[in-house]
């Protein structure tokens, strides 16, 4: 799932190719993509026609563009992708919305091959749309307080790597950069967050802004075509991976064998050198 890096690039590029233009029509090809839509498909095309797009945001893993007061809130899910292009070029099978401008330029199609993203507008939406009001803000936002963090991940008694996934407590942070920023702290994800102290919270914290930071330097990181900027491009912080996806290879600071566990249904990657196993662990 796209986390931060890869939803700010995106965010970018909507910023640069569609802000300003005026929406010709939406076409809504698969009724699933508007599924948070109260009235389906046909409240979500005529709610846009006609206006304009005017700024691009984004908190966490979610990006909204606003329509005057109100907001179209997108979230890409696994595999969804907002691609701007030449409007004549061939209709992909996987597209669910498409956008075209007044302008006749570059239209605006929103791709998911899983289905699992999906796009709403949302009335009265423009600062902040009401069904992500309770996501926290994110390590690069103003509204970031890293003390009101650091007190709450003490108060949570869970594995500091579920405390880092919570969006409630940080957002943007997913399963990639979780693992990355905490090889860089020198935590193992299984450390009990009440445990920690000071000055290996505000390491943590330092590592998630560096990791993410650099990842948007990258574009982000692609495994596979299912995340690519606006222009199909792929992210390249791949090459940058100290941990993440690699079980069995040496970690890049001591040598050791990276090691793969089992974690909420997916994988954890870690260096059993440098992030060594607490005696008491919390999953």
């Amino acid at each position: 799932m796209p986390e931060l890096p890869e939803v700010e690039t995106v965010r970018r590029g909507l910023e640069r190719h569609v802000l300003g233009r005026s929406i010709e029509a939406v076409h809504v090809l698969h009724p699933r993509a508007v599924r948070r839509q109260p009235a389906g498909a046909v409240e979500f095309e005529t709610a846009l026609a006609g206006r304009t797009l005017d700024s691009a945001r984004r908190r966490g893993k979610y990006l909204w563009m606003s329509v005057g007061e109100d907001a179209v809130l997108a979230h890409l899910g696994m595999s969804g992708q907002l691609l701007v292009g030449e409007p004549q070029r061939p209709l992909s099978p996987h597209v669910r919305i498409w956008f075209s401008f007044k302008d006749e330029g570059p239209d605006l199609r929103f791709t998911d091959q899983r289905t699992f993203g999906h796009m709403c507008v949302v009335r009265d939406g423009a600062e902040l749309p009401d069904p992500i009001a309770h996501i926290a803000p994110d390590p690069f936002e103003s509204a970031f307080d890293p003390v009101l963090l650091a007190r709450r991940l003490r108060q949570r008694r869970t594995g500091v790597k579920r405390a880092l996934l919570d969006q409630s407590l940080v957002s943007g942070i997913g399963n990639i950069y979780a693992d990355e920023a905490l090889w860089r702290a020198r935590l193992h994800w299984a450390r009990p967050t009440e445990t920690l102290n000071g000055p290996e919270i505000s390491r943590l914290l330092a590592a998630v802004r560096e990791v993410l930071g650099e990842a948007l330097a990258a574009g982000g990181t692609s495994f596979d075509d299912m995340y690519v900027n606006v222009n199909g491009e792929s992210g390249y912080f791949e090459r940058s991976l100290a941990v993440y996806g690699r079980e069995g290879l040496p970690c890049p600071r001591c040598g050791t064998q990276v090691r793969r566990d089992s974690f909420m249904n997916r994988s954890v990657y870690s260096c059993p050198g440098c992030q060594p196993r607490p005696r008491r662990a919390r999953w």
